[in-house]
């Protein structure tokens, strides 16, 4: 039996109309009818096997399946682009400068890293590991091209373009006490940083008492205070993994969802094609 390849323009037209929720505004994103789009999906559905949306009166949901799709669909595309671009981009050359904190931005930015290389391997790009707040002093300062910074729930005003946003959870080790202890013992950055207020925030406003038991500005020295069952930390979802899990308890209140923004100084060929790659890596992580 031949297995059947998946085109590109159809699997845009199915990423589209996941995010869209409707095949009228996936028309609009792409450029087609509605009908034009239904006559894609349905062919697609046919050729897998499986039925990949859910049609409700004004919307459109993913299977199951539909989910396991797109996820593979957003890397295909990705790696159409990534090799397209190797062949027919401009050649660039040059230094280019980007921070970021040690949280999310440091786990995937070695990826992020190594597919840039490939398409410009005469680009030299330098990675500096700082606060948010360091970062963007070094941008203003023009030490830095671009950087990824943290945004705490509810901030107003944002700076630069938001590329991710996700939910802190309370984690701690498997099995852990810490959290049943009274006060809390709950480890967090130092001042400054937006996960720091986001939690003591939280913690004030349920009225639950807590101790700050440990310091760091590293996520690695937050895990170590954990491992050892000497606190637990609010921690994004996507990085709560074994031996860590996520508590819960009635006794600790929501914490709220995060962002993280890319602040650029200036735009050019060269900072344009990296921040195309960071945009890209966290839109592969929805």
């Amino acid at each position: 039996m031949k297995i059947p390849l998946l085109d590109n323009d159809v699997l845009r037209t199915f990423v589209a109309i996941s995010e869209c929720g409707t095949f009228t505004g996936a028309a609009k994103m792409v450029h087609r009818t509605p009908s034009a789009l239904s006559m894609q999906i349905k062919q697609l559905e046919q050729n897998l096997g499986k039925t990949l949306f859910l049609r409700e009166p004004r919307q459109v949901r993913l299977t199951a399946e539909g989910e396991v799709l797109l996820g593979y669909s957003r890397r295909l595309l990705r790696l159409n682009e990534e090799a397209v671009q190797h062949f027919v981009a401009p050649t660039l050359e040059g230094k280019v400068g980007i921070g970021t904190s040690d949280d999310v931005g440091t786990r995937i930015l070695p990826e992020v890293l190594g597919q840039f290389a490939r398409s410009y391997p005469a680009v030299l790009v330098n990675v500096v590991v700082g606060s948010s707040k360091q970062n963007l002093e070094r941008l203003d300062a023009g030490e830095l091209d671009m950087a990824l910074v943290t945004v705490a729930d509810g901030v107003k005003k944002i700076r630069g373009e938001v590329v991710h946003e996700e939910p802190l959870v309370w984690a701690g080790r498997e099995g852990s006490s810490a959290f049943q202890r009274t006060p809390v013992p709950v480890a967090v950055a130092h001042e400054g940083c937006s996960w720091r207020r986001m939690t003591l925030r939280a913690l004030d406003r349920a009225g639950t008492p807590y101790r700050i038991a440990y310091t760091c500005e590293h996520c690695s020295g937050q895990e170590a205070a954990m491992l050892a069952d000497l606190a637990i930390a609010p921690f994004p979802e996507s990085l709560v993994r074994s031996p860590l899990k996520q508590v819960a308890s009635d006794d600790l209140p929501e914490i709220g969802s995060y962002q993280l923004a890319l602040v650029r100084r200036g735009s050019n060929p060269l900072n344009d094609a990296l921040a195309s790659h960071v945009k890209g890596a966290f839109q592969n992580l929805q």
